[in-house]
């Protein structure tokens, strides 16, 4: 009796990957591996409690308030914290509790706003300039030039030539922080466009803008979504400054920044008035930092190894 074997035949791995795609994506295999990507990344996991908890107070804001931010009370001017009103009152007796909960509302408006588009634009600039050599010269020293401007300052002039307000605010901290992402786009591309599977996409024929769809744009998206997390903060702090400068939000919108400036006349003696604000932001920025610095350990391999 003879018994004779076929080899299998090879299943391709798109077909393979495929054929998982059903499993892989059942609800509980999805939990089960958020989950686990929390639990080994407590630092993403800490940072991003403390910003949704943020993003809620912010949403939920006219709801959580004692009272409307912007009504004026000069009978209750300047009074400490107390049942009646948690964080006190400002020199026009505004409910600073309120102000402090609408005033999230800008800052983490402006800082996920700005982090969102700096990147697109960021993300394409950097990959033009990265993969097509004739035109990263050109675009380079543009960007070099925004670069040796500090982001302050430039948001500052862009802000002079237009009138306080929330919109124009994350136009000018944008244009100032699209040359970090552009630059660490680019430096990624470059690294990239050496590589064998870049060569051979090029050898075989393939169109430029297809290379860099398939082969450079998914390689650049996890530094790419680091580094929005340091721009997001670094927005949030910009739009600070700017409002505690005059340069920002108008007064009429409750603004992290210019609830400070309004309060750094009495910090001697009512230092409630700008601690609050003060804390929430620093709050925020923490949550905004430890949640990259998560990411970046988890999404890079080197640091994964070393762990």
């Amino acid at each position: 009796m003879t018994i004779t074997t076929t080899n299998p035949v090879p299943i391709p791995p798109g077909l393979a990957i495929a054929r998982q795609l059903p499993d892989l994506m059942a609800p509980a295999k999805v939990r089960r591996g958020v989950f686990g990507f929390l639990r080994n990344n407590p630092t993403v996991a800490i940072g991003g409690a403390l910003l949704l908890c943020l993003i809620l107070i912010g949403i939920f804001a006219p709801y959580l308030g004692t009272v409307d931010p912007t009504a004026i009370a000069p009978a209750k001017r300047t009074r400490a914290p107390s049942a009646d009103f948690w964080f006190g009152t400002d020199l026009l007796g505004r409910d600073i509790y309120s102000r402090v909960l609408y005033g999230s509302r800008v800052s983490l408006t402006v800082g996920l706003s700005v982090a969102a588009l700096a990147s697109l634009a960021g993300l394409a600039i950097g990959l033009v300039s990265g993969f097509v050599r004739w035109a990263d010269s050109i675009i380079m020293r543009f960007i070099d030039g925004l670069m040796s401007i500090p982001p302050i300052l430039l948001a500052v002039a862009l802000m002079a030539l237009t009138r306080g307000s929330v919109g124009n605010v994350i136009v000018a901290i944008t244009i100032a922080e699209i040359p970090r992402v552009a630059r660490l786009v680019r430096g990624v591309v470059l690294s990239l466009r050496e590589q064998p599977y870049v060569d051979g996409a090029i050898a075989s024929g393939t169109r430029t803008p297809m290379i860099i769809l398939r082969h450079i744009l998914p390689n650049t998206l996890a530094p790419m979504l680091v580094q929005a997390t340091y721009v997001c903060a670094s927005a949030m702090i910009v739009e600070s400054i700017l409002s505690f400068i005059g340069a920002g939000t108008p007064p009429t919108i409750p603004s992290w920044g210019n609830i400070m400036a309004e309060g750094r006349a009495l910090w001697q003696i009512k230092p409630y008035i700008v601690f609050f604000p003060a804390a929430f932001l620093s709050v925020t920025v923490l949550a905004v930092n430890l949640l990259g610095d998560g990411l970046r350990d988890a999404l890079d391999p080197r640091m994964a190894k070393s762990l």
